[in-house]
């Protein structure tokens, strides 16, 4: 069943937060966020003067809500490692590392 208007506004006036809120009720922190607004939490709507002032809506951006922060796997060890062993597996790999040294 789909949450309504009301119960995302009164968990918020709980002092939730809308990935809290998503969990409670079941559905994705985005579709809280547009549920209790009315407004899309990745940024593809307009926001006028207006809609700022509805409950509910976030005084800064709200795409965190639906595009979660990206990690970066390059910057990990088990991705090194694994890129390493790709690399000394690699013929062409291989032949251009000696290509380099050989400079």
């Amino acid at each position: 069943m789909m949450p309504s208007k009301e119960q995302v506004l009164r968990l918020l006036s709980q002092g939730r937060d809308y990935e809290e809120i998503a969990g409670i009720l079941g559905v994705p922190a985005g579709q809280a966020y547009l549920i209790a607004t009315g407004i899309p939490a990745d940024g593809g709507d307009t926001v006028t003067r207006g809609r700022l002032g509805r409950p509910g809506v976030l005084p800064s951006r709200s795409q965190h809500l639906v595009n979660p922060r990206e990690i970066n796997p390059t910057g990990r060890g088990d991705v090194h490692r694994w890129v390493r062993r790709r690399a000394w597996g690699d013929p062409q790999m291989q032949a251009a590392a000696d290509a380099g040294e050989k400079r």
